[in-house]
């Protein structure tokens, strides 16, 4: 575990982190599981030649950061010349979007940028919203993976930023999330995305990516929870190895996050190579709810492994937030907990 001087377990909880503009900047790129992702390493599925064709597009949209050369003024090519800014991948869960948003972003020039809807709104939260313009403004490419289509306030205003980016020369490139409520989480999303970002939808090409998910995810799992003493024995046998192991009461922890911005849950993180959690139990405050979703990305991207007691935390959100608006957000965050407590722990002595 991580211990102080005095002995004492060091917790998340006891963190206070801050972060600039800069290192804001510096966290938006993809995700560690995607620091490679190309075109050539995407695999379509043969079964359904949209994922092809999805990447043939996408690599068209890629050379319109190459010099073009003036098209003769009756070329037969001058329209095809033209490129939309923006492209949104439009597809159901587990087709491989975020794979090829990522391969998107290696292949532009610098300076860009690559965050889920929830860090560029966090972006603006830090900022504000002034700030967070002039910090993207003369980027060659936004990717937006994920953009939220459930809080019309937040969508409103990136759609106003993203007009004022498009309008200075910067690119975007997009996947969505299902609005409120939707029957079959996995289903196509585009003309709710299409609407949702109102006079900006004319500079977005649709991509659309048929397929079934790859890795057959589902919720079906159950997050590990332990003992309290095979917990310490774990936690003990991790530090042993030199990890750096946090530990922290589930409410504590709740209470702390709302006290950090959002924009910070990645400092947090910093240096910590496994979390634990004690006491899990289910939540009923939606805003605690919706901060442990934001943390539990972090932590996913940084692919931290947890270990916990209590509660599984597959089943740390109550049945009316099952049913509610953010839906599809719980039960991704629900499948990633899952991913997060299933990994090889420690054998015993």
């Amino acid at each position: 575990m991580t211990i102080d001087q005095t002995g004492a377990l060091v917790r998340l909880a006891d963190r206070a982190p801050q972060i600039t503009g800069a290192e804001i900047a510096s966290s938006l790129v993809p995700p560690s599981q995607f620091h490679n992702a190309t075109f050539e390493s995407y695999r379509p599925d043969h079964d359904y030649p949209s994922q092809a064709e999805a990447v043939s597009i996408l690599r068209t949209f890629a050379k319109s950061w190459e010099p073009q050369r003036p098209a003769g003024l009756f070329s037969r090519n001058r329209k095809k010349a033209e490129t939309k800014p923006g492209v949104y991948l439009d597809g159901g869960f587990g087709v491989g979007k975020t794979h090829l948003l990522a391969s998107l972003w290696h292949e532009a020039p610098g300076p860009k940028y690559f965050g889920t809807f929830i860090e560029y709104t966090a972006l603006v939260g830090a900022l504000g919203y002034a700030g967070a313009v002039n910090l993207l403004r003369g980027s060659a490419l936004i990717c937006i993976d994920e953009f939220e289509l459930d809080d019309p306030g937040d969508t409103m205003m990136m759609t106003r930023m993203l007009g004022e980016l498009v309008a200075s020369g910067t690119r975007i490139a997009a996947t969505s999330n299902t609005p409120p409520n939707a029957l079959g989480e996995g289903r196509f999303a585009a003309s709710d995305f299409l609407r949702e970002i109102q006079s900006l939808s004319a500079n977005f090409e649709t991509i659309r990516i048929d397929g079934l998910d790859y890795r057959r995810r589902d919720t079906e799992g159950r997050a590990v929870t332990v003992e309290r003493d095979e917990y310490d024995r774990i936690t003990g046998a991790l530090s042993s190895r030199g990890e750096t192991v946090t530990s922290d009461d589930f409410d504590a922890l709740i209470a702390h996050l709302a006290t950090v911005h959002p924009s910070r849950y990645i400092k947090l993180l910093d240096g910590v190579d496994v979390i634990g959690l004690t006491d899990v139990r289910i939540l009923h405050d939606q805003m605690a709810a919706l901060r442990l979703v934001a943390f539990i990305d972090r932590v996913y991207d940084a692919e931290i492994p947890i270990v916990q007691t209590g509660t599984p935390l597959n089943e740390v959100f109550d049945e009316e937030m099952l049913g509610g608006g953010y839906r599809k957000k719980y039960l991704r965050s629900v499948s990633r907990m899952i991913a997060l407590t299933t990994g090889e722990l420690p054998p015993h002595d």
